[in-house]
């Protein structure tokens, strides 16, 4: 029976992981007949299925505050749990409304039950998913023991509550298997592992009148080369190796871009990296506008800053990342059939190296032989051809929709069969609950 999803997080815009993979669990949920709605703090979604809540962005003023205040310490004064629990009890009566207008039938919750971003919206979520008992799939891109900056921190019973609560009715999803396994260490709680995956049963499309204002926008010139690093410009991305391989080919025509603008993680790396690019005679040029996703029908498939066109101009792409839950780009660069060079990172190399991809790759710092390679290959046509022509059909085997079709299948069958709730459409207004399962309480899945 065709289900109201309901979709949750800080943000849903631009390209940025959460974002990018949550369109694919979207289409995919289409596909099966099913109906997505979106909740976050910002959204380019569409906006009659959508409810936006300014508090719930990780970039709010109170959130940026309450932040500020927790990490690095490890207590808090009282005004700032006032303001948690303020916050906390207006995104849980808008959490609830949206529940109710749409007519939710279960929700998708996307990292912001893994890292406290947004800790009030975390809070609200698992109240209302353990009152409730709506199910959910907890989907965890990142989890907050994974970042440096909550090592310390004055809120650690928030966190063992909600990021991730661990509720009969909760489903959880990561994208690596370290994941998995640091989650059953720390929780004693198991979850699925779908790794980021592309609809690679259909090849992308080009749009000429686009590529032509790419080139515009980008100020490029007819015999202008592009070097792509097609990731946020913040340090873990490893921007640095970009640079230092652009300056090592030796080319003038070479020209750096880097599609995403800074600001999320704060704006040192930002300038450090121009300030390193033009000390390296590199020529850097970075997005102005925010570069929507290919995926996104809402905001225009072919806008004239699409991820789409800008990969299609692209003639290398650099993914040099110290860390990534998975690495988007990676996939990206695959799909629309450019050959990449990849740092080895750590999922990298448990998850994805042994599927045989061909790519060029460094082991945290950048070599001559790397730099050679690299040039050969952009030097040859029919050695990019090969390339990427075998990555392509390696991913189709491993990192297709039909892999998520298959577990988000799998995902819903053990929601409606563990959450106890009515499977009807139709959402969780409380009517719908007889008194006593709402003075039940949740029992805890407990990994056997």
């Amino acid at each position: 029976m065709p289900k109201n999803v309901g979709f949750i997080s800080t943000r849903f815009a631009g390209t940025d992981g959460v974002s990018l993979e949550a369109n694919k669990w979207a289409d995919v949920f289409a596909e099966l007949g099913h109906t997505c709605f979106w909740f976050a703090g910002e959204l380019d979604r569409d906006p009659e299925k959508s409810v936006l809540v300014p508090e719930a962005h990780f970039q709010n003023p109170q959130n940026q505050w309450i932040n500020s205040q927790i990490c690095g310490r490890t207590g808090r004064d009282a005004a700032v749990t006032d303001l948690i629990h303020t916050l906390r009890s207006h995104l849980k009566s808008e959490l609830q409304h949206f529940i109710d207008h749409f007519k939710i039938d279960f929700l998708v919750i996307e990292n912001a039950l893994s890292i406290p971003m947004s800790l009030p919206l975390g809070l609200s979520l698992a109240e209302l998913i353990s009152e409730t008992r709506i199910p959910t799939i907890a989907h965890h891109h990142d989890f907050y023991w994974e970042r440096i900056r909550y090592a310390v921190n004055g809120v650690g019973e928030y966190l063992r509550m909600a990021f991730p609560p661990i509720l009969h009715n909760v489903q959880h999803v990561v994208i690596n298997s370290a994941a998995r396994d640091e989650l059953i260490r720390r929780r004693s709680v198991t979850a699925t592992l779908i790794p980021n995956v592309f609809d690679f049963d259909h090849p992308p499309l080009r749009n000429r009148n686009n590529s032509r204002a790419f080139r515009t926008s980008f100020r490029l010139k007819n015999n202008d080369r592009v070097i792509l690093q097609p990731t946020r410009i913040i340090q873990r991305k490893g921007i640095e190796h970009a640079i230092e391989l652009v300056k090592g080919l030796q080319d003038s025509r070479y020209k750096l871009i880097i599609t995403h603008k800074a600001g999320d993680e704060g704006f040192e790396y930002f300038k450090w990296v121009k300030e390193y690019a033009h000390e390296n005679g590199v020529d850097l040029r970075i997005a102005e506008n925010r570069i929507t996703a290919p995926g996104n029908h809402s905001a225009g498939q072919f806008s004239k800053d699409s991820l789409w066109d800008i990969y299609a101009h692209a003639d290398f792409i650099t993914f040099p990342s110290l860390y990534e839950g998975f690495g988007n780009a990676f996939l990206e660069a695959i799909y629309f059939k450019k050959p990449l060079l990849i740092n080895r990172y750590p999922a990298f190399v448990t998850d994805i190296e042994s599927k045989g991809f061909d790519l060029v790759t460094i082991n945290g710092y950048l070599t001559k032989e790397a730099v050679q390679m690299v040039s050969e290959i952009l030097q040859s046509p029919q050695r990019r051809q090969k390339m990427t022509d075998h990555n392509y059909q390696t991913a189709r085997r491993y990192y297709s929709y039909s892999i998520l079709r298959e577990r988000l299948g799998a995902l819903m069958a053990g929601l409606y069969r563990d959450a106890r709730v009515p499977v009807g459409s139709g959402g969780t207004n409380g009517s719908r609950y007889s008194a006593k399962m709402q003075d039940e309480i949740s029992t805890t899945r407990i990994a056997s």
